[in-house]
C-alpha cells in the first residue's frame, strides 16, 4: 500500500487529508502541519518557497514515501515548482483555487476568489487565471472575476477562534459581494482558494447565502494523487495515519478530531527548526 506525505502551514490540509482518506482508504499517510510557523499567506514567496524544501527534505529523510502532497494553496504557488526539481522521482501534487469548475458553475457571470494574500499575489495564480481564459475563451470572457484577500482568516482557523472566524468571515464575504455589486453583477460561485476555508464553509455560506455555490478542491486533488499512483511500484508500509506537528500537537490532534474523527492522542510534535 502506498504511503502518502501532505504538509501544510497549519490544520488547514487535514481538509485534503480527507479527501485522500476517502479516496484512498487503503494507504498510509503522514501528516505535518507546519504550526509553528503558521500561516504561510503573510510571508514572502523567498521564505515560504526555502521553508517548503526543509520540509520535503525532512519528510524524505524520515519517511519511505510514495507521493508528497502540498495541501497549501501559498505553498504551492511560491514551491512547488522548485520541489519537482529537487525530487524528480517523487510524485508531488499541488493544491490551487478551483477556477475551471467555478467557470463551468457560474451563470451571472461573476466568480469570486477568497484566498491569501500570498496566493491571489503569486504568478502561480496569474498564470492559472489566463490558462483558464485560453482553454475556455468564450466563457472566460463573459466573466468577471472578484478577489479577496481574506487576512487574518486562515490564523482564526487555524486558532479555532469561532468569534474572529465568524467577524473575518462576514467582513471578507461581505466585501467580495460588494466588489461583484459595485461591477453591475451578482455572484453565484465562489472559489475557496486556502484548504483552511473548507472548514468554515457552512459560516461563508450564512454571509454569502445558500444559492452561492462554493468551490473547493480536495475531492480533485484526492482523485488526482490517486491516478498518479495506479501504475507506481509502492513502499508497502502499514495503512496508518500518522499526525505531526511544528507547534502544538494537542491543537493539531483536536482538529483531527474534531473534523476527521481521528484520535486526539495519535498527534505528536516535532522539532524541525526553520534555518532561514
Amino acid at each position: 500500500m502506498p504511503t502518502i506525505a501532505v504538509f501544510d502551514s497549519g490544520v488547514g490540509g487535514l481538509s485534503v487529508l480527507k479527501a485522500l482518506r476517502t479516496e484512498m482508504p487503503e494507504s498510509g499517510f503522514v501528516y505535518l502541519a507546519d504550526s509553528g510557523y503558521a500561516p504561510y499567506g503573510e510571508r514572502g514567496d523567498a521564505w515560504v518557497d526555502a521553508r517548503c524544501q526543509e520540509i520535503a527534505a525532512w519528510l524524505t529523510t524520515h519517511h519511505a514515501l510514495d507521493a508528497l502532497v502540498v495541501a497549501c494553496n501559498t505553498a504551492t504557488a511560491a514551491a512547488i515548482d522548485r520541489l519537482r526539481q529537487l525530487h524528480p522521482h517523487l510524485p508531488i501534487v499541488g493544491v490551487e483555487p478551483g477556477l475551471k469548475p467555478a467557470l463551468a458553475l457560474t451563470r451571472s457571470g461573476h466568480i469570486g476568489v477568497m484566498a491569501t494574500r500570498g496566493t491571489l499575489g503569486s504568478q502561480r495564480f496569474a498564470q492559472l487565471l489566463g490558462k483558464v481564459g485560453r482553454h475556455t475563451p468564450q466563457l472566460a470572457q463573459a466573466v468577471q472575476w472578484h478577489t479577496r484577500a481574506c487576512h487574518g482568516l486562515a490564523d482564526a482557523i487555524e486558532r479555532h477562534d469561532t468569534t474572529r472566524i465568524r467577524a473575518l468571515c462576514a467582513e471578507h464575504g461581505t466585501a467580495l459581494m460588494a466588489q461583484a455589486q459595485a461591477a453591475g453583477g451578482r455572484l453565484d460561485v465562489v472559489v475557496l482558494g486556502c484548504t483552511h476555508y473548507p472548514f468554515v464553509a457552512d459560516t461563508i455560506a450564512q454571509v454569502l447565502g445558500t444559492d452561492v455555490a462554493l468551490v473547493d478542491t480536495g475531492n480533485a486533488v484526492a482523485r488526482h494523487t490517486r491516478l498518479r499512483l495506479a501504475h507506481c511500484a509502492t513502499n508497502a508500509h502499514a495503512t496508518a495515519t500518522t499526525l505531526l506537528s511544528t507547534g502544538s500537537a494537542q491543537a493539531l490532534g483536536e482538529a483531527a478530531t474534531r473534523w476527521l474523527q481521528l484520535p486526539a492522542a495519535s498527534a505528536q510534535a516535532v522539532h524541525l527548526p526553520c534555518r532561514l
